[in-house]
């Protein structure tokens, strides 16, 4: 093969003589080695001139083997230039990637060896640059030129399994040709060279079970009807050899581990076929009685086995519970046992997969049938009563020690003990019964009241006598039935209307009773009126449903007549003895419509007859109100000018009020104020100016005021006055309105009428007593004011004259 590799080189490098580098235009190499030759041949003849020069050698790859195992330097290839005459005046050099360690040149000869041994799979391989310079002036002769050194494959690598050891599953009974995996191998030579990359795979070890394609390494199944329950595992070697399989090739070994996948192909299968268990009869409901189990041979979902009772005659006793886990049957109680009753049961139990595979269904049915004996073991147990519960019943007046009914337990197992009876004393509850210990018999030890306590529950103890310890209750409900003994009643109190306009036979109100008494059935009530009564208007309607009717017998009815009726109603019950009460059913008598709808019950019903209408009856009221206004104030004015009339004259000195603001002093306190002060505002200047002037003339009231001999005459014509009816006393307060500043007419009150007749003396009111002390007074400061008023004006006139 190296020599083969030799000649190859060696005819290239014939046919291809241009010493040109691959990264140059050839345009320009050819026109760098022209110039180079013309220079030499310059040089050589000393002759100027153009001469074409032959081309020198041209390449760009050496091949070199991998994995050289000579002790000599590896040959590669030589370098050599047409300028080159064998005359040593050339000297070759070289540079690049591995120069020096892996890669050297002769210079002289330009030959290039291999200093060590190389590995296409590390490199694969080298860009070198060569050059030929002048020995004598080192200027190069051509240009430098790039060759490329490429390591040549030999096939020194086997096929490799990169992912191996593999696994696979298939499923189980899977036909011939079923794909279950496929593999790859690598080869690091190269592909691009010889057969030292090209795999084939074989099968080593698997067969007959699997075989694998050649080609693509697909591993398919080999076997038809391959059963996971005989064997599950596989494991399979597979080789793949390069040089295409043939003689001297490398190969690679792998190992596949196939697992049979489970599919539905067994039924289940009971172990034996009668599967005996026992109970005791004292197990309660729900409780486990044994165990079963089938087995089947596949596994996971397809291996789970579901159990059934077969029905029969033993089987409604017993249910059976599948456990996924465990794949078996639990066998469990339904209902409760009775040794003495039945002593053993037999049925069958049938177990079967719960998922089918329709493509085996052709192998058999898939269940399987075990017949399943239970023994029931005797167990020592209490006495039975001969009811689950009892229910009696007895009268609220029975009398203590009247026996209401009995209870009856027994020993049902072999000894047939003797039972003791007994009441199971509670203090949530009252114990109002006892009972016989050896006969059962409960009697009443208390007095009984249905209306407190309709039913008593009584719970009843039986012990065995052989054995203290096993004992049983039942529970005895006693209703308390109810004697008569409340009447009935009115179920309300019943307030209701009948028309004016009534007729015969039309019922106004329906009536039903209540009773406190319970009776075992419902309550029936009878209506009736009173048979000593005979009534007119009224009677009772009983309509047999334990209600009645109030209904009328006679025609129309007048509210003026009689605005309210009461019928009495006698009600009697079913009871025994027969209670019956009467109530009253009260009745008004109003206004209806012609369609008997109520129009008004009120008052104003008594207008009606007359024809008259709501609006015209508030006009009558209006109308009597006025009038009552009117009279009213007629006679207030009235009163009000009698009043008048009396206080006219002005002589009259009453026309003056003293209104005092504390207690004062009595009648000789005469520090008052003026009512006109407190009427009139005006008046407030002219007051204090009046009590000034009194406070100056104090002194001479003394005088004013001394009793002359005709007093004794004037006390006794105000003593006449004041015991006369017709005449008002003089300490009357008379209240006078004041019109107000703003009005044209001032004031109409006499009080401001200050001035007085000339011939008016009111000194001799000093004589009159005491009581008229103050008005004396009163006059005098007015006369004080207009004799300075008269002075004032006669200084003015005298003032007149004299300017004048």
């Amino acid at each position: 093969m190296l020599m083969g590799n030799c000649l190859l080189l060696f005819l290239w490098c014939l046919l291809d003589k241009s010493f040109v580098s691959p990264l140059h235009s050839s345009s320009q190499s050819r026109m760098g080695k022209e110039q180079h030759r013309n220079l030499m041949a310059h040089r050589k003849h000393g002759m100027m001139g153009v001469h074409r020069v032959k081309r020198g050698w041209v390449w760009n790859q050496f091949f070199v083997l991998e994995e050289y195992m000579g002790s000599d330097p590896q040959y590669v290839g030589k370098l050599h230039s047409d300028l080159d005459k064998g005359d040593s005046m050339v000297k070759y050099t070289l540079s690049g990637e591995g120069v020096g360690s892996i890669f050297t040149i002769e210079p002289s000869t330009g030959d290039i060896h291999a200093l060590r041994s190389l590995d296409r799979e590390e490199k694969p391989y080298y860009t070198l640059r060569a050059q030929a310079v002048d020995v004598l002036t080192g200027r190069p002769l051509e240009p430098e030129s790039e060759f490329i050194i490429k390591v040549q494959d030999i096939n020194d690598n086997e096929p490799r399994f990169l992912e191996g050891p593999y696994s696979a599953t298939v499923p189980e009974m899977s036909p011939v040709g079923t794909y279950v995996t496929q593999i790859t191998a690598t080869d690091a030579d190269d592909p691009t060279y010889g057969n030292s990359a090209r795999i084939v795979y074989s099968i080593l070890h698997g067969q007959p079970y699997f075989s694998v394609d050649p080609k693509t390494g697909i591993i398919r199944v080999a076997l038809p009807n391959m059963d996971r329950e005989v064997k599950e595992m596989y494991q399979v070697v597979i080789q793949a050899k390069d040089m295409g399989g043939q003689l001297g090739g490398l190969a690679g070994t792998t190992t596949i581990n196939i697992t049979l996948r489970d599919v539905n192909d067994n039924p289940p299968r009971f172990s034996k076929s009668i599967f005996h268990l026992r109970v005791p009869e004292s197990s309660p409901v729900g409780s486990s009685v044994g165990r079963v189990k089938a087995h089947d041979l596949d596994s996971g979902k397809n291996a789970e086995v579901e159990y059934s009772i077969v029905p029969g005659d033993g089987g409604s006793m017993f249910d059976i519970y599948s456990n996924k886990n465990t794949q078996e049957g639990t066998v469990i109680l339904k209902k409760h046992l009775d040794y003495e009753t039945r002593k053993a049961y037999t049925f069958k139990v049938e177990a079967s997969n719960a998922a089918l595979d329709h493509r085996f269904l052709h192998l058999g049915p898939f269940k399987d049938t075990a017949t399943v004996k239970v023994n029931v073991l005797d167990v020592e147990e209490p006495p039975v009563f001969s009811r689950l519960s009892y229910s009696m019943e007895t009268y609220e007046d029975t009398p203590v020690g009247i026996i209401v009914g009995a209870v009856t337990a027994e020993d049902l197992d072999v000894g047939n003990s003797p039972v003791r009876y007994s009441v199971e004393w509670r203090k949530d509850s009252e114990n109002c019964f006892d009972i016989d210990p050896v006969e059962g018999t409960l009697s009443v030890s208390e007095a009984l009241d249905r209306e407190r306590n309709t039913e008593h529950n009584v719970t009843v103890v039986a012990t065995k006598v052989n054995n203290p310890l096993l004992s049983s209750k039942v529970t005895v409900t006693i209703k308390v039935l109810d004697v008569n003994e409340f009447p009935p009643e009115l179920a309300f109190v019943y307030e209701t209307f009948v028309c004016e306009n009534a007729k015969v036979g039309q019922v106004i109100q329906i009536i039903s009773a209540t009773d406190r008494d319970m009776p075992a059935v419902e309550h029936r009530f009878y209506f009736k009126s009173p048979s000593q009564t005979r009534n007119r208007n009224f009677t009772i309607r009983d309509y047999g449903n334990n209600t009645a009717g109030v209904v009328t017998r006679r025609v129309g009815f007048r509210r003026l007549e009689q605005s309210m009726y009461l019928v009495p109603v006698v009600v009697e019950d079913g009871g025994y003895p027969i209670r019956s009460s009467t109530g009253t059913v009260s009745v008004r008598v109003c206004t209806c419509d012609t369609d008997g709808s109520l129009f008004s019950c009120n008052a104003e019903a008594v207008f009606f007859p007359m024809g008259l209408s709501t609006g015209a009856l508030m006009a009558i009221l209006l109308c009597i109100v006025i009038l009552l206004v009117m009279v009213v104030l007629y006679m207030g004015l009235r009163k009000h000018k009698k009043k008048d009339t009396l206080m006219s004259s002005k002589e009259d000195i009453r026309d003056n009020v003293i209104h005092y603001d504390d207690e004062g002093g009595g009648e000789e306190d005469t520090q008052a104020f003026d009512i006109g002060t407190l009427r009139n505002p005006k008046g407030i200047k002219e007051t204090a100016q009046l009590q000034k002037i009194r406070s100056e003339d104090e002194p001479n009231q003394a005088s004013v005021c001394m009793p002359n001999e005709d007093s004794e005459d004037i006390r006794a014509y105000i003593h006449h006055c004041l015991l006369e009816n017709s005449t008002p006393p003089y300490d009357s307060l008379v209240t006078y309105a004041y019109e107000g500043e703003g009005s044209v007419a001032a004031s109409l009150s006499s009080i401001e009428s200050w001035v007085l007749e000339p011939k008016e003396e009111y000194r001799n009111l000093c004589d009159w007593g005491p009581r008229f002390k103050t008005l004396a007074g009163i006059f005098k400061e007015h006369e004080c004011k207009d004799t300075e008023k008269t002075e004032n004006e006669a200084h003015t006139e005298a003032l007149n004259d004299r300017l004048d």
